[in-house]
């Protein structure tokens, strides 16, 4: 329950922090991004699509990704979901985000690496870098992705990611 409201607090900031950057917003087309990431709310790696909710390059937004991994007789599946707000001008933003990334796995214990057939939810936040041109082109992200569910809380995990901002 601590950490729920300590999300919540982080996730209330950032809109407190929002109204004073507003007049800093750069104006045009609403950001669209395709990327991968490694680490991240995606655990390993995940493709990920990420879209503004208004016509500006920064603001308020969401993403969604999917991430899938085998060896052998065993698998990963993720499939992060986050909200998420850049605070920033000109290309360069600071981005905080929040949401749950779902977990399946499947796994044959005769492996050497072999998971359990299992399906959980975890909660993500987001604290990092990005750079999202303004005239669109290649983007890059980077940061602390603590995850966390009812029994443990991991601040130090980390994503970064390369792709292409759409004008």
């Amino acid at each position: 329950m601590k950490l729920l409201k300590i999300a919540v607090a982080a996730f209330a900031v950032a809109l407190f922090l929002a109204k004073p950057v507003a007049a800093q917003t750069d104006g045009g087309p609403r950001a669209q991004n395709f990327f991968v990431e490694l680490g991240g709310p995606g655990l390993l790696f995940s493709a990920n699509y990420d879209t503004r909710f208004s016509n500006k390059r920064d603001g308020f937004g969401a993403r969604i990704g999917a991430g899938y991994i085998a060896v052998s007789d065993n698998s990963l599946f993720t499939l992060p979901i986050q909200g998420n707000v850049l605070l920033g001008k000109k290309g360069k933003y600071f981005e905080i985000g929040l949401g749950a990334t779902f977990i399946s796995t499947k796994g044959d214990d005769n492996d050497f690496i072999s998971f359990e057939d299992a399906s959980s939810v975890i909660g993500t936040m987001t604290f990092g870098y990005r750079y999202q041109p303004v005239d669109g082109g290649f983007n890059f992200r980077g940061g602390l992705t603590p995850v966390f569910d009812s029994h443990n809380f991991v601040p130090y995990f980390a994503g970064i990611s390369l792709g292409y901002t759409f004008k």
